[in-house]
């Protein structure tokens, strides 16, 4: 009889060893608040003052305490570690401020990252710097871009858009007002246009003009047509929009102008050099250009094409440089951007501050995104898998970087996105003539409306 007990014993344990590594693989976010949590934290308290010994992180202790010690137990003085905040549970894993000890900066803890990691038996520890002297340790209990699972608050706002999942587990938001321009680079099946994608729907339930370029025919971007305001298709339309976009933003300078000249005495907080600081009912609407395949602007085969092509240059770099204080921001795609193109090229690029760089075919394709940011940078993007479509390495000319995954979104949920927002689509008289043609929705028959997944896989 004890022998049958024991077997039972066994076999259950080795029932839920194998229930706990399928969850572990299967469901992670599930297996991290039950079984990965409670481990993660007793290690964590168990180890702590051991871990930060041996990655360097101890101090010595202040003088009182050292002559309080050797008062009370004659034994040795020996470092202390960082002094620690409470222990934050989260979905995805763990938060804690630790307080740095005189002469210690983030950067000491961010180098020991990874032996964190390790020590405390978790997916990846991210440092981030709160105010002088306090530093946030965020542990990830696996990895959340396997399943891009959106957070629930949501950084959302004029011009603010949750575009993507960080590895850190929190969301990547593109935000136009801090970061006006962007270049978006990846190869074929990288994830490119579900990037586009998810930042399009975004802007579609805001009060923006939404412009296209799409000389693929508009392959991309004709789904989208109820909600776009102007949408060019080939070169030679593109030859006409943008004169219209520079002209559409001179005429914004001349109403900033015009409010700038008034009488003395007035409140400093009517003066502006900008359209933000306009008065709401005199304000227009913010533009963002989205150009897929930026090369075929730049591709030419005849002399009249290389004039229009450095003609259209000459308007981008315009847009570039002088369009975020009139309120229109750029969104620049392709799968190379480089010297090569021809003139220009390289002007225009180093006006796009934001850089998302997919999946490429050649390190000179990462370089041109984020060469001139970090070389870690340009090795992860080197790194990406082609089988994990959407991961992409997002940096800005301050030097930092990291990884980002776009979350799947249907063609057929964008679509019907931008159809129930074409009423939000501000009306701007100078694009009017390149206002693409919606044909009427036909009367669907009644049936089960089949749903996008809410994850990429």
């Amino acid at each position: 009889m004890t022998d049958l007990v024991t077997l039972a014993e066994v076999g259950g344990s080795l029932a839920a060893l194998g229930g706990a590594a399928y969850a572990r693989h299967a469901h992670p976010a599930a297996y991290w608040s039950t079984v990965g949590l409670p481990l993660s934290v007793a290690r964590l308290l168990a180890s702590y003052s051991s871990t930060m010994d041996a990655c360097g992180l101890t101090v010595q202790p202040a003088r009182w305490r050292a002559l309080a010690v050797r008062a009370t137990t004659r034994r040795e003085v020996r470092p202390v570690p960082p002094r620690r905040g409470i222990i934050r549970p989260t979905t995805t894993g763990l938060r804690m401020r630790l307080r740095l000890a005189a002469g210690q900066e983030p950067a000491d803890v961010a180098a020991s990252a990874e032996r964190l990691r390790h020590a405390w038996g978790v997916h990846a520890v991210h440092v981030r710097d709160i105010k002088p002297g306090v530093v946030e340790l965020r542990l990830v209990g696996f990895d959340v871009l396997r399943k891009v699972r959106m957070p629930r608050r949501l950084d959302v706002g004029p011009m603010r858009v949750p575009v993507a999942l960080r590895e850190d587990a929190t969301a990547f938001v593109r935000h136009y007002r801090a970061v006006p321009h962007e270049l978006v680079l990846g190869a074929t099946l990288s994830g490119k246009s579900m990037y586009l994608r998810n930042l399009l729907t975004g802007l579609a339930a805001q009060p923006v003009v939404l412009v296209g370029i799409d000389c693929k025919r508009g392959v991309e971007l004709a789904p989208f047509t109820p909600r776009l305001s102007a949408l060019a298709t080939d070169p030679d339309q593109a030859a006409e929009l943008l004169p219209a976009l520079v002209r559409e933003m001179e005429d914004r300078y001349d109403l900033i102008k015009t409010r700038q000249g008034i009488a003395p005495g007035t409140p400093e907080e009517l003066i502006t050099s900008d359209i933000w600081g306009l008065p709401e009912h005199e304000r227009p609407a913010p533009i963002v250009l989205f150009i897929d395949e930026v090369a075929e602007l730049f591709l030419v085969a005849t002399r009249k094409e290389e004039e229009r092509r450095d003609e259209m240059v000459t308007h981008l770099i315009r847009l570039a440089q002088l369009g975020r204080a009139a309120g229109i921001y750029l969104e620049v795609c392709g799968q190379r951007f480089g010297a090569e193109l021809g003139k220009g090229a390289t002007m225009l690029r180093a006006q796009l501050t934001g850089r998302v760089c997919h999946r490429v075919n050649d390190e000179a394709s990462a370089k041109m995104a984020l060469g001139d940011i970090a070389p870690e940078a340009v090795l992860a993007a080197c790194a990406i898998a082609p089988e994990l479509p959407g991961l992409a390495i997002v940096g800005d000319t301050s030097g930092g970087w990291s990884r980002i995954r776009t979350p799947c979104l249907s063609l057929a949920d964008a679509a019907a996105t931008c159809r129930a927002t074409a009423h939000l689509a501000p009306d701007v008289p100078a694009l009017e003539p390149f206002r693409p043609y919606v044909p009427p929705q036909s009367k669907q028959p009644s049936g089960p409306v089949a749903t996008a997944r809410p994850v990429t896989e």
